[in-house]
């Protein structure tokens, strides 16, 4: 080999090397931090402008129904600017939105034979979370950051920390039902965190999280007994009937907010500025602009314009925030049936994918992410948020991706 070949194999090696480690330490900052995750999140962009990746991602975005949608979705914020008139605030959803171009960057970086070093760091940040929330519950550390010891959620907020919980306890589930090649000691290991992290889930205070926690512990059920519909469903039935009177009879933080639902609901008419209540009249409120702009909405600017106008005619003392707490319900308002149907299409070409994928481990974890995302969607913006855009982007990175 001569001298250019051997600087060419050595620079090449090094940036395989480089791109490894920041996939690596990006899942493992995913659940700590803002900056330090945009900060791996830039590194890789940096990286790949160097690889000049640019044929090897325009080939995966000419092949993946996944990405095509999801860049869909980025480019009608950018087609929603024209129609809309307040300008600034659509440059700010816009820029609330970048995260979703990370997915076709990362997607022409991950390797096939890296994943379980991809999902072992997300893990190992997830224990380490989880290790803090209960040295915060048990009053061992005084709480930090953004936690309490009513709602130990040390690093970022429950609405965030129970998402990525709920698909925590979904991976770990994963190697115990399906990873054959763990010894019994790694499988006790899971066995363990599983149970644990179940745990965590209902002595912390996000929802919407515990909701995704049912859907994947039963998607988990039906993935393990096949073709057994039945068993699946008296199994999922019985294990979650279990964990919820478990959680309602001994976590103070869940017993006081499923009692808080009902509370809400049952005086919505006598007070809407209640987190359930804000929420039904949320969507409300944006059912009335969708009706005003069914097609293609009031563009990408305009929901807290609009909003305020229809709010200050039906509910005047109820607090007004930037967006609906439903994806679904921004979508539709922003873009209308285009919005809403663009952000189905990255759901139904995700489960396509795990549909018609002859990979195992992406076939169950295609199913995962994906129905995850879309019922967690339903009671907030999660493709807005930093933690939860960055996990879906991720993950999809590597579940969705054609490997050759």
């Amino acid at each position: 080999m001569n001298t250019d070949e051997s600087k060419s194999s050595l620079s090449s090696f090094n940036a395989e090397k480089w791109t490894y480690w920041l996939l690596i330490l990006f899942g493992f900052s995913l659940p700590f931090s803002v900056a330090i995750n945009n900060f791996f999140a830039i590194s890789i962009v940096l990286l790949w402008i160097y690889q000049k990746k640019y044929h090897e991602t325009w080939n995966l975005l000419q092949n993946s129904n996944v990405l095509k949608a999801t860049v869909a979705l980025f480019l009608l914020h950018i087609i929603g600017l024209l129609w809309t008139e307040d300008i600034a605030w659509g440059l700010h959803m816009l820029k609330k939105e970048w995260i979703l171009l990370l997915m076709p960057i990362f997607m022409s970086m991950v390797k096939k034979q890296y994943i379980r070093d991809y999902i072992g760091a997300f893990l190992l940040a997830m224990s380490i979370s989880e290790l803090t929330s209960y040295l915060i519950w048990f009053e061992v550390i005084p709480p930090i950051l953004k936690a309490t010891v009513y709602d130990p959620t040390p690093f970022i907020h429950h609405t965030s920390y129970n998402p990525l919980l709920a698909f925590t306890v979904y991976l770990t589930g994963y190697y115990i039902f399906f990873d054959h090649t763990l010894s019994k000691m790694q499988k006790y290991t899971f066995v363990f965190f599983f149970i644990t992290m179940s745990i965590n889930m209902f002595i912390t205070g996000g929802r919407a999280g515990q909701v995704g926690y049912v859907v994947v512990v039963t998607l988990l059920m039906f993935q393990y007994f096949n073709k057994h519909l039945l068993r699946a469903f008296a199994t999922s039935i019985l294990l979650l009937s279990g964990v919820f009177y478990m959680a309602y009879t001994n976590s103070v933080i869940f017993c006081n907010r499923v009692d808080l639902v009902k509370t809400d609901i049952n005086n919505f008419n006598i007070n809407r500025n209640t987190s359930v209540g804000m929420r039904i009249n949320f969507a409300l409120n944006s059912f009335e602009i969708i009706k005003e702009n069914p097609w293609i909405g009031v563009g990408t600017g305009d929901y807290v314009k609009e909003y305020t106008k229809v709010n200050m005619k039906n509910s005047p003392t109820v607090n007004i925030q930037h967006h609906p707490h439903n994806m679904y319900l921004l979508e539709m308002v922003l873009f209308g049936i285009v919005g809403l149907l663009s952000l189905l299409a990255i759901f139904f070409f995700q489960i396509r994918y795990a549909w018609l994928s002859k990979d195992a481990m992406q076939k169950k974890l295609g199913y995962a992410l994906a129905l995850l995302f879309m019922v967690i969607s339903l009671s907030d913006s999660y493709l807005l948020g930093h933690f939860t855009s960055m996990l879906f982007v991720y993950f999809s990175a590597f579940i969705y991706r054609p490997f050759r």
